[in-house]
């Protein structure tokens, strides 16, 4: 049995009873579950009994426990620093785990993108050997284990700041200012991180800085790292994270879709691969020059961007998924998740997708 987290919802008598994962042999990929903004390990609840019970003699599931409830309050820094050190530990309670993969929702996809900067650990090269590329098999790893799935569900990849990033806030140049105003005062510091009000130490806005590498945090070649990279997103009805955020697509780049006639996905309404792209202006994109402009939209649409280019210079799987037809689709950003697996039970779909998809070796 995968160990499913951190008590919230599990007996833990039960837990300590269990005995420890076998050191030579047994499953030896981690799954690592990372939930959302004042969330808990109970929000990944159906989503890890469903990996643990159609692949637990291959993988092992742990639901992220450090960074719960009003803690996730604290900064994706912050959450991200602990996430890294959480993954530190339980790797190092079962020396046999050789591979590892994340799946987050929502804001937890930013903390994972994080914690794997923090972890990540660059390929090893003889002294006289020439450097190798991706393709050659030769990449790095994150804290010494293969890099295999990085999947984020519903995830604020350009952040919350601009028109319909957020749409509960209407799409209103002035409501979404104000937003800006006083996000800090509800969301903390990682309200200020989604926004790009953040400016510690005179450094440029922390999500700026994860599209690239950053000192010993290696943001870009970390994800790089990784076999395969997924963007679940919700086509509409999503009111915390919109569709291009979650998506990291361009207004005019999100596609055209129709109703679902597959019944075994029958939310998966669209499917396509990103190929990695070169940014046409700058080798690198931290170091591109942002045109300052009197307009905010216009600077704001130019920082959104250089998040683009950044993001893209890695592949992405994206996946659509539309609960326009159900009852509770005002509640998609759960329901894509199965945060709750009474109410939010249409949204299994999605979860077996994952699995269906997900890469083993």
């Amino acid at each position: 049995m995968g160990d499913l987290g951190g008590g919230d919802w599990r007996d833990e008598a039960a837990e300590e009873q269990a005995p420890p994962a076998p050191v030579g042999g047994g499953a030896d990929h981690l799954v690592v579950m990372v939930h959302g903004i004042v969330g808990s390990t109970a929000d990944w609840k159906f989503g890890a009994e469903q990996f643990d019970k159609l692949l637990s003699d291959k993988v092992i599931v742990h639901c992220s426990n450090r960074n719960m409830h009003k803690l996730t309050l604290d900064g994706i820094d912050v959450m991200g620093e602990r996430l890294a050190q959480e993954v530190i530990e339980e790797t190092n309670k079962r020396p046999h785990i050789k591979k590892i993969s994340f799946v987050a929702h929502s804001v937890g996809g930013l903390v994972a993108r994080y914690a794997i900067g923090r972890l990540y650990r660059p390929p090893r090269r003889t002294f006289q050997s020439a450097p190798q590329s991706l393709s050659d098999g030769n990449r790095g790893t994150i804290h010494g284990l293969e890099a295999v799935n990085f999947i984020t569900v519903a995830s604020p990849h350009l952040g919350s700041r601009g028109n319909r990033q957020v749409p509960f806030l209407f799409g209103v140049t002035a409501i979404e200012s104000f937003a800006c105003c006083i996000i800090h005062l509800i969301f903390g510091r990682t309200g200020k991180h989604l926004f790009f009000t953040d400016n510690d130490d005179g450094k440029p806005p922390l999500l700026q800085c994860m599209v690239d590498d950053w000192g010993d945090l290696q943001f870009m070649s970390a994800l790089q790292a990784f076999k395969r990279r997924v963007a679940y997103s919700n086509v509409g009805h999503d009111h915390i994270v919109g569709w291009r955020t979650s998506s990291i697509r361009r207004d005019s780049e999100l596609p055209m879709w129709v109703d679902s006639t597959d019944k075994i996905y029958p939310h998966i309404v669209h499917e396509e691969l990103s190929k990695a792209e070169t940014p046409n202006q700058c080798a690198d994109v931290y170091n591109c020059t942002i045109e300052v402009v009197h307009m905010m939209g216009l600077l704001l649409l130019k920082f959104t961007e250089l998040l683009l280019r950044g993001l893209k210079r890695v592949s992405w799987e994206k996946v659509d998924v539309s609960f326009h037809n159900s009852k509770v689709r005002s509640a998609a950003h759960s329901v894509i998740q199965v945060k709750d697996p009474v109410m939010h039970c249409e949204g299994a779909d999605v979860i077996q997708h994952m699995i269906d998809h997900f890469i083993l070796e």
